[in-house]
């Protein structure tokens, strides 16, 4: 009888032993002692409120000045937008001696449709 319960204390305290060793070695956070708590990146982290350049429009479309500095860009000269619908931007100017015109889709990035 006395070598069963030694049998069974020994293993209840190896049983609280071992769930003290995990609950230490699970917690997220190192050994310390925080006064004003952790710091993750300098003033104003853990602040709700704004924060810069969250609140921006992401732009779905392609805007026209967008369009006209990509046309620039891609060699037409005196670019100007002459049309806007749901679905295209297009963007007159002149090229080679001659009128030309690109359109773009008008979503974002205004990716070139027509040369």
């Amino acid at each position: 009888m006395i070598g069963m319960l030694r049998k069974i204390g020994l293993a209840a305290i190896v049983s609280v032993m071992a769930t003290t060793g995990l609950a230490s070695t699970a917690s997220a956070d190192s050994w310390g002692v925080y006064i004003e708590g952790p710091r993750h990146g300098g003033p104003g982290w853990d602040r709700p409120g704004h924060r810069p350049g969250w609140d921006r429009p992401r732009g779905g479309e392609c805007r026209p000045h967008q369009a006209v500095e990509k046309a620039r860009w891609n060699g037409l000269r005196r670019a100007f937008v002459a049309d806007v619908t749901p679905r295209r931007v297009v963007v007159a100017g002149v090229r080679h001696g001659g009128r030309d015109r690109m359109v773009f889709a008008n979503v974002r990035g205004c990716p070139v449709i027509r040369h």
